[in-house]
């Protein structure tokens, strides 16, 4: 994008209160009268701008769910941040299907896409488009006259989060534009390669968490990023080191997690409704009182933070068919999503808790995608709170989304052992992984290997946007290994191109911006 390192005053926003994101009241800042020496005059500016990033994450905009997206030419929807990642990472997958006809969303799910397929396009531009705003942010923090006593925590604060989209950027784009706070305003992007933005992530990352005033656990407000939630970048950055840079870095990946291990997070394993099991709590619509296993959440509110994209399309887009939308504290169902027969062989339904389904009407083969009682529903996401009462609005959900949860931790501490670690055993991954299966009610496994780490990742982690990257980590994503149903856009499945491990850079930012080149397999 080459609008990537522009001044963007006109996504400076006014906002009257920001003590947290569900709070926001934002009104837009018109560009044609104010430019940044304008509009950052105190600090309270600065502080207004700060909760706008955060709202990037949560919203299309700012005036409404769908009205006035942030970047023109973009359905406000369909292009949300969290909406547009879960296109990309997870209905590319075995996951779940949509029978929707809006433009990309077939391609994306027979993977089928290519370099002109506006649904890359609109995540792609969300992610740098989140990028360029923390940029701007720091460098006028940096630059500021009139006196910033939480400076230094803030600019921390839009590191991590600029962190966050560019680690989006490498794992699904590769080799992408790279600019940051000390990039001349106006000047194209450089191009970077995958390898070199690894190193920056991981400079950046473990500058930020051992060197910055970034809050820790106890100091952070909810919804705010903190150094816990930066070490699980970091932690997913060395994750999967070696699909980023041909180097398995299983021992610093572990190190990471042992640190996050020290930080008080846990499993919620008690019930504090005690009509739903802990697991289930975790994403309903007062999951902001479970901070005891929920690390960094893009929050959502029935009246104050409403969009068409995060927990409002996983709630309202699976939901159809012989549902009852009010059980699921909604006003009703958009009857798009449902699983693969494949996803859903992987649970014991009668002991697993997160089996959380709809069979009712429903057959497990999708002989139709257009056919909403062809695939097993999802329920994992509910407007509904811990005691069973509706959120604010049945027309907009209160769930926020975690983005990080300790439940992860523990796997990926089970993956680390299981690959050889020296800082964390086999035996000791053993035990975590067997944590995350007793809380779902299952029987401890006596061994772990590559499918059984997989498959407890699908089932633990279903739809929170680490399907696609996990897939890919075990060749698993285009590969023969591994087909489900629609994959390659046949009904039984079929292996697809080994170049669709990345996604395309959109033909769009290719025209603008000559020092970009398109990633191995598409079409210049």
């Amino acid at each position: 994008m080459k609008s990537i390192n522009y001044i963007l005053a006109s996504v400076v926003v006014a906002l009257l209160a920001v003590s947290c994101v569900k709070d926001l009241r934002v009104t837009p800042i018109d560009p044609n009268t104010n430019t940044a020496d304008k509009a950052f005059t105190t600090a309270d500016d600065y502080n207004e701008f700060l909760a706008g990033i955060y709202t990037g994450y949560a919203t299309s905009g700012y005036l409404g769910r769908d009205g006035d997206p942030s970047i023109s030419g973009l359905d406000g929807g369909m292009s949300q941040y969290i909406r547009g990642m879960f296109h990309l990472c997870e209905l590319s997958t075995d996951v779940y299907v949509c029978g929707w006809n809006d433009e990309g969303v077939p391609d994306v799910c027979k993977m089928q896409w290519d370099a002109s397929t506006g649904l890359i396009y609109s995540i792609y531009s969300r992610i740098f488009f989140q990028i360029a705003q923390c940029n701007e942010f720091i460098r006028q923090a940096d630059a500021a006259t009139v006196s910033l006593p939480n400076k230094d925590e803030w600019v921390a604060e839009a590191r991590a989060l600029r962190a966050l989209s560019y680690y989006h950027a490498i794992d699904n784009f590769g080799n992408v534009p790279f600019a940051d706070e000390t990039s001349l305003v106006g000047q194209i992007p450089v191009r970077i390669t995958r390898a070199d933005l690894f190193d920056w992530l991981e400079k950046e990352l473990t500058d930020i968490i051992n060197n910055s005033a970034l809050a820790d656990r106890a100091a952070t407000e909810y919804g705010r990023i903190n150094k816990t939630a930066a070490k699980m970048i970091l932690a997913k950055l060395y994750l999967n080191a070696a699909v980023y840079t041909g180097t398995a870095q299983w021992d610093k990946c572990a190190q990471v997690l042992k640190d996050i291990m020290d930080d008080g997070y846990s499993l919620h394993t008690v019930s504090a409704g005690g009509i739903y099991s802990p697991y289930q709590e975790l994403f309903l619509a007062d999951n902001d009182q479970r901070t005891d296993e929920i690390i960094f959440s893009i929050e959502q509110d029935g009246i104050d933070t409403m969009s068409y994209g995060v927990t409002d399309y996983l709630i309202f887009a699976f939901t159809g068919g012989s549902m009852n939308a009010a059980d699921l504290g909604i006003s009703s169902g958009w009857e798009g999503c449902r699983m693969t027969p494949e996803f859903y062989r992987k649970f014991d339904t009668a002991k697993d808790a997160r089996a959380i389904f709809w069979t009712d009407g429903q057959t497990e083969d999708v002989a139709d995608m257009g056919a909403f009682t062809n695939g097993i529903g999802f329920q994992k996401y509910k407007n509904l709170t811990s005691a069973g009462n509706p959120g604010k609005a049945a027309g907009q959900p209160d769930t926020d989304f975690p983005m990080f949860r300790y439940a992860d931790v523990l796997l990926m501490a089970a993956e680390c052992g299981m690959n050889g670690s020296s800082v964390i055993s086999a035996a000791e991954g053993l035990r975590y992984f067997n944590q995350v299966r007793a809380r779902a009610g299952l029987a401890d496994e006596t061994s772990l290997t590559p499918d059984k780490l997989l498959d407890e990742r699908a089932r633990e982690l279903y739809l929170e946007l680490w399907r696609r990257q996990d897939l890919i980590r075990y060749n698993r994503f285009t590969t023969s290994d591994y087909v489900w149903q629609w994959k390659g856009g046949t009904h039984d499945g079929q292996s697809v191109e080994e170049y669709k491990n990345l996604y395309p850079i959109p033909v769009s930012d290719m025209m603008v911006n000559p020092n970009l080149e398109q990633n191995p397999g598409y079409k210049k």
